[in-house]
């Protein structure tokens, strides 16, 4: 079935063009981020991350894709979220709201790469819901 989908997509391209809304689908960048609380401040993470994407969003940085919040056994809350572009990453950085935000997660967190948590040595890695 998975093979007939791209012929049918390979013979409407023929040309080596990519569709007119190509960039426009793709500019989407999804990412997942490590949050380790600092010890203490577990309730203080939680409920940042309970306003974090809405923030984004009313910056008008993050898409409109659904968040996914997960928790680890040691705390460690992973987050998968949509920023709108790459462009939208970079604005960020000099944003006045996200700057606020960002160190409001400074005092109560520090940003882990996945490979440093222990689920990540999992083939299928379990995580908790986050509530």
């Amino acid at each position: 079935m998975f093979s007939l989908g791209f012929s049918r997509m390979k013979k409407r391209h023929t040309t080596g063009s990519l569709p007119d809304n190509f960039k426009q689908m793709s500019s989407e960048r999804v990412v997942i981020v490590a949050y380790k609380p600092f010890p203490g401040k577990e309730a203080d993470l939680n409920q940042l991350m309970k306003t974090h994407v809405a923030i984004l969003r009313n910056e008008g940085l993050a898409s409109d894709r659904a968040s996914t919040l997960l928790k680890a056994k040691d705390n460690t809350i992973v987050e998968v979220f949509g920023w709108k572009s790459k462009e939208a990453i970079e604005a960020a950085h000099g944003n006045p709201a996200v700057q606020k935000m960002w160190e409001r997660f400074a005092e109560v967190c520090e940003f882990i790469p996945l490979k440093n948590m222990a689920e990540a040595n999992d083939m299928f890695a379990e995580f908790d819901p986050f509530e």
